[in-house]
């Protein structure tokens, strides 16, 4: 006799739904109408369930379970074109869809775990994209190159996401979780010190390193501006990041943005006391400027060039293995070549 394949695969399959999947759905339901639920009429309903103590499914003593908040697809800023800029192959453009902000995870990914030493949690390593709560609630700042493509089985191919920006302005933190920010620095006294000025937040910056170039961070920082234009933004805020965690190692570069390049005290933030690390590490006479601007990322260089200054202590962060420092840049502090420079007319010309 031919033993019948499709035939058996059927029955095995139907026997495991019935076994796995019916069944306990069965079970459930006859608890909840021994409990005198009404069949699944809401999670509230089961905290009469024994053991349970009036409080739905989370037990006495436990703390909740806090979900990401799903990605949804950007909402467009009316008025707001999503290409902000061009030079050449390379494009500056907002994220429009949830394909492109994974397309940033994934070079974030690249960057901060491959390249870098931040240090995956399971999760990450499975889906090999960086991921926090924050990228549901931020517009995400791409560099595309049109040239280059990157291609997947079954799939048309695409221009390379080579560069990427996390922005962040205030009235959405104030919706949801506030500034990315005050995980590390107590910006509250800044923005108090401000009232009825517009923030926005930068992070989450990273670029692919054969990218790394003039043209590149300009096109970025083209790109931040006409979006800083179009929302009416005050003043930037954020993290940046040296690499390395042994602050005396990073003693020079720190030193330098304590003495050189400190906030006025009104536009100052401090970080958190348990995560304070003085930068103050050489004395001012001891610091040569022109080494210590070497031994500047090209991020932090060029913050310092269109006029950004830096908040009080360093911050350690071990999972991404770097020492972070504070930068805010009041928008009435950059020089005006830089706007001229990063201007609408710039644009144009780069497009």
């Amino acid at each position: 006799m031919v033993p019948n394949f499709a035939r058996d695969a059927s029955a095995a399959w139907l026997t495991g739904w019935e076994t796995h999947v019916q069944a306990p759905l069965a079970r459930m339901k006859q608890k909840g109408a021994d409990a005198g639920l009404s069949g699944f009429a809401g999670l509230s309903g089961l905290a009469g369930l024994p053991g349970l103590n009036g409080r739905g499914l989370i037990p006495p003593g436990a703390a909740p379970i806090k979900f990401k908040p799903r990605l949804k697809k950007p909402v467009a800023a009316p008025g707001l074109d999503p290409s902000l800029g061009r030079i050449g192959n390379l494009e500056v453009r907002l994220a429009t869809s949830v394909s492109e902000i994974r397309r940033a995870q994934r070079l974030r990914y690249r960057v901060f775990y491959e390249e870098m030493s931040a240090v995956a949690s399971g999760m990450t390593l499975l889906s090999r994209r960086d991921i926090d709560g924050y990228d549901a609630v931020c517009d995400h700042l791409l560099v595309i190159d049109h040239a280059a493509t990157e291609a997947k089985p079954f799939r048309k191919p695409r221009p390379k996401v080579v560069g990427t920006y996390r922005l962040l302005r205030q009235d959405s933190a104030d919706r949801h979780f506030g500034f990315y920010t005050a995980g590390e620095y107590d910006n509250a006294p800044l923005l108090a010190a401000h009232p009825g000025k517009r923030f926005l937040e930068l992070g989450r910056s990273c670029v692919l390193k054969p990218y790394r170039t003039k043209r590149t961070v300009e096109l970025l920082w083209a790109g931040i501006w006409a979006y800083v234009q179009h929302h009416r933004i005050d003043a930037m805020l954020g993290c940046a990041s040296l690499e390395g965690t042994d602050p005396d190692r990073l003693a020079l570069p720190l030193s330098f943005l304590h003495h050189h390049a400190r906030a006025p005290e009104g536009w100052r933030a401090r970080a958190l006391p348990e995560r304070y690390v003085a930068m103050d590490r050489l004395a001012r006479e001891a610091v040569d400027p022109k080494a210590a601007l070497q031994s500047l990322p090209p991020l932090i260089k060029g913050y310092l060039r269109v006029g950004a200054t830096f908040g009080d202590g360093a911050v350690v962060d071990r999972q991404f293995g770097t020492t972070d420092v504070f930068v805010v840049l009041p928008v009435s502090a950059i020089a005006a070549r830089y706007i001229d420079h990063f201007g609408p007319a710039a644009n144009r010309r780069a497009a």
